[in-house]
């Protein structure tokens, strides 16, 4: 029995610094919910309720895993929004985050990027979704 354990162990992905997974480039749910389900703890839980916010928020969104991070968007190609896992937080980035109201916190180098750091039982659900409403209206970019 111990060997199907390892087995199993030696199958999950590999966990980056601050518990981000380690998930290849691909398109669509099932890439994005590997990588959900990949994410340790409270992350992945966070993670997945994120995920339920923008699907109801937005419908028909796209869905891709690149550089071991989901995006959303509304087109293949052009993102609105992306999560990575740190090693307190789960970061929201906005690719057009300074053109929401209220725009998220989170500065950037980028002057219209936002961040959203989504602590351990602190995601405002509310807001969030009235975030990505308001960011899949807006241009996406390409990455």
């Amino acid at each position: 029995m111990p060997s199907a354990r390892k087995s199993a162990k030696a199958e999950s992905p590999s966990l980056l610094a601050g518990g981000n997974p380690q998930i290849a480039k691909g398109y669509g749910d099932a890439v994005v919910q590997q990588w959900i389900a990949a994410a340790p703890g409270w992350k992945g839980e966070v993670s997945a309720r994120i995920d339920a916010l923008v699907v109801h928020a937005v419908p028909g969104v796209k869905k891709a895993v690149k550089w071991n991070s989901p995006f959303y968007g509304m087109e293949e190609g052009l993102w609105f929004a992306s999560l990575h896992c740190f090693t307190k937080f789960v970061r929201v980035t906005f690719f057009k985050g300074a053109a929401l109201e209220p725009p998220p916190a989170g500065t950037s180098k980028y002057p219209e990027v936002r961040y959203y750091d989504v602590y351990e039982g602190a995601l405002d659900d509310k807001q969030f979704s009235v975030w990505a409403k308001q960011a899949a209206k807006l241009p996406g970019e390409k990455l």
